[in-house]
């Protein structure tokens, strides 16, 4: 307690006045004394301060050319991003015309059941029927990183996230359930779509989808919930639903209206064309 009331009675400023004048008594003012040493600090001063405004003369003479650097990149960056933007929006178009110029030679060569049937497996037109409609979405909880848990098979770990894959097996179980037509997010898919992830993005063809996964299945409706909820796909998601928090739901619809697919382009397959040969008598 004396210590402390001591150090209270008696403030620090004390100290250091007492300390300065025993060091004045002593004749030690801190500073040089002979004259090399003085001339020493004055030229150390000096060049200190020759640094220090050269530095500022570079910096103001380099900060236009800065400027004016930078703003010519910004207006570089803004110039391709409305060219890619422009580019985009031509594609949109495009494909839109060759989809339309699709749909359209589907309906003139003869409105057959084969080109109908063609234009319905293929995606190439809208169609519309009984079905199912499955909504996939992640867990309330969802978050990022994980702990190597045992779904962590893609570079993923399980966050409550839906994956690429899952959706996946969603969409195959539909397909061998019974599935005629599938969109998911309001995007057809075909024989050639691609599932795919970016990310913890889930991309189809290349377009990024928002959760929830709304998908949606034409076929004949009870049947194919049936058939898909038993099968191994259905048991898989019902298993991410009670194992990782993941949240379904499964309803059978009357009439699902299922948009076209974007234009499909096929590089490699070429259509058989069969030459009837007339026999004489």
């Amino acid at each position: 307690m004396s210590l402390l009331t001591n150090v209270m009675d008696h403030s620090l400023d004390d100290g250091y006045a007492e300390a300065a004048a025993r060091k004045k008594a002593a004749g030690d003012s801190g500073m040089p004394k002979t004259l090399r040493a003085k001339l020493g600090l004055a030229a150390g001063l000096v060049l200190a301060a020759l640094v220090v405004t050269l530095g500022a003369a570079q910096a103001r003479v380099a900060a236009p050319v800065v400027a004016k650097e930078r703003e010519e990149l910004v207006d570089r960056i803004d110039r391709e991003t409305d060219a890619a933007d422009k580019l985009e929006d031509s594609v949109d178009e495009l494909r839109a015309d060759v989809s339309a110029r699709q749909r359209e030679a589907l309906r003139n060569s003869g409105g057959s059941a084969d080109s109908d049937l063609a234009g319905i497996l293929s995606g190439a037109v809208a169609v519309h029927g009984p079905g199912v409609k499955l909504v996939v979405n992640d867990a309330k909880e969802a978050a990022t990183g994980g702990d190597g848990d045992p779904r962590e098979t893609s570079g993923f770990s399980d966050t409550g996230r839906v994956r690429d894959r899952d959706m996946q097996r969603v969409v195959n179980g539909l397909w061998e359930s019974g599935a005629e037509a599938v969109s998911i997010n309001g995007q057809r898919l075909t024989a050639l779509s691609a599932i795919r992830a970016a990310g913890d993005a889930i991309l189809v063809d290349n377009k990024p989808l928002v959760p929830p996964y709304t998908v949606l299945a034409v076929g004949d409706g009870q049947r194919l919930s049936t058939r898909f909820q038993n099968s191994a796909d259905g048991l898989y998601l019902n298993a991410l639903q009670e194992s990782y928090g993941i949240r379904t739901g499964i309803s059978v619809e009357d009439d699902l209206r299922l948009p076209a697919a974007p234009s499909v382009t096929v590089r490699t397959a070429q259509p058989s064309v069969e030459k009837s040969e007339k026999g004489t008598s």
